[in-house]
């Protein structure tokens, strides 16, 4: 009986063994079983680099359902086709993305491109990244569209700068029988559907191309060295919190983004893509990124040049009335603490003057001695101002009566800090006032700067913006 119990005792540890060895066993097959796939999905990769790299279109299609899209933790995980250029060799501080298809009626993609290099300086294309994405199904368009595009842009194609790349049909979401949303008919709902889609796989391709990424259409001019603009736009961003900047005002043009929050706006597109329009979906995000407000720059670097829409050649005269084509200079207005002894109303406190945001300063009936107050961070030299009063809807509501005054000399903490001597510039001249060269008429280092009321008015006061260009830096 002992030796009986012995025996099944054995026998039991003995099949214990035996299912931790099969467990052990099942885990190291696994293993090797995804050490294998991923050796195979490497080799994929590489065999799918080697065919891109020709730059030619090929007709096969690729097998992807589209709920393999629905990991949001990262990339959207497709496969472009490099029909144009090769990946970049280095980070760009901007990527500009442009979407393009087969239009029925006119074609201005060529000069679109053509436009972001002529009016861009040799510096400035040191530090851009052109992204064309041809999301046209229609193989031969796209066929003469590349060969089009590398004849006329072969140099930036060589340089790096310019990549033109494809997402074979097979990656899109079902693009029929989708919610007819807003009453739209079928075809428009399709082609707006798309459109998303498109934007999603473009902005998913530049997430790592740069610093920050601005979306255009393919039918814009633009503005002679936006980009220095655009980087002074930032730069006085600096500090301050937001999503989306603007720099027009029609659809899906001039919105700038930084590039680390593209996976996800690529996702949002997708998740959203039959609901509504691209440039309605923007808004949302920006507003679920908690940014409530436009932040819209004036002049538009970009102008919507289009005569025929891409959705059925439809007519398309819209124009941005802010756009200025010739280079112009946004000032660098340095970091200040701004301050007024003024009766504000409501919300349109003394920040809303000292930017280039649309938005403005608005004060009661000023009297004599009343101020608006700017205290630089560091004392600076300033080669030109510009003060705007008034707006096209209150033409009265300027300063009829006032002067600029620069100073020198803090005192006071850091909350009440004031110069203690200040110089005159000049007077206001119908609600406005400009100086240049103001490094050579002051020979001190500016520390502050004030609007001066020198006779009381019945009048509001609005003063629209205030601008300051700084020349080198002092020493200090």
């Amino acid at each position: 009986r002992h030796n009986s119990k012995y025996f099944d005792k054995m026998r039991c540890l003995r099949k214990r063994s035996a299912v931790s060895f099969l467990g052990i066993l099942v885990v190291c097959l696994l293993f090797m079983n995804l050490y294998i796939e991923d050796g195979y999905v490497l080799e994929g990769d590489k065999q799918l680099i080697r065919e891109t790299a020709t730059h030619q279109l090929n007709p096969e299609r690729y097998g992807h359902s589209f709920k393999d899209l629905s990991n949001f933790s990262g990339s959207i995980n497709i496969s472009y086709r490099y029909l144009a250029g090769t990946p970049l060799p280095r980070k760009r501080y901007l990527t500009i993305g442009l979407s393009s298809v087969k239009r029925k009626k006119g074609n201005y993609l060529l000069e679109t491109i053509k436009s972001i290099f002529e009016q861009s300086s040799y510096e400035e294309l040191k530090e851009i990244a052109v992204v064309v994405q041809l999301a046209d199904f229609d193989s031969a368009w796209c066929e003469g569209m590349v060969q089009d595009i590398s004849q006329k842009f072969a140099h930036h194609i060589i340089a790096g700068r310019l990549i033109v790349i494809h997402v074979p049909e097979d990656y899109y979401p079902v693009l029929d029988g989708l919610k007819r949303n807003y009453n739209d008919p079928e075809d428009r709902v399709k082609f707006r559907s798309k459109q998303n889609v498109d934007y999603a796989f473009l902005l998913n391709f530049c997430a790592n191309l740069s610093d920050y990424y601005v979306m255009l259409e393919d039918d814009v001019r633009c503005s002679k060295n936006f980009l220095t603009a655009v980087k002074k736009v930032i730069t006085s961003r600096e500090g301050s919190y937001w999503v989306t900047l603007e720099f027009s005002k029609l659809g899906y043009i001039g919105k700038l983004y930084h590039s680390h929050d593209l996976p996800r706006l690529a996702h949002f597109l997708l998740m959203f893509y039959q609901e509504m329009p691209c440039d309605w979906l923007l808004i949302h995000f920006r507003g679920l990124l908690a940014q409530k407000e436009v932040i819209r720059f004036k002049p538009s670097l970009f102008q919507h040049m289009g005569y025929y829409s891409s959705y059925k050649g439809a007519e398309n005269k819209l124009k941005d009335d802010d756009f200025e084509e010739e280079s112009f200079d946004i000032p660098d207005n340095p970091p200040a603490n701004l301050h007024t002894n003024m009766n504000v109303f409501e919300n349109y406190e003394a920040s809303k003057a000292y930017s280039s945001i649309d938005e403005y300063f608005w004060g009661k009936a000023p009297s004599t001695g009343d101020f608006y107050g700017i205290v630089f961070e560091k004392p600076i030299k300033i080669s030109k101002i510009k003060v705007v009063t008034g707006t096209e809807d209150r033409q009265n509501d300027i300063l009829h009566h006032g002067a600029l005054e620069v100073g020198e000399k803090i005192v006071g903490s850091k909350k009440g800090r004031q110069c203690t001597t200040y110089l005159r510039l000049g007077e206001f001249k119908n609600g406005n006032f400009e100086i240049t060269d103001v490094e050579h008429k002051v020979l001190f280092d500016i520390n502050c700067m004030r609007i001066l009321v020198t006779k009381s008015q019945k009048e509001w006061l609005i003063i629209r913006s205030i601008s300051v260009w700084t020349s080198q830096t002092p020493n200090q």
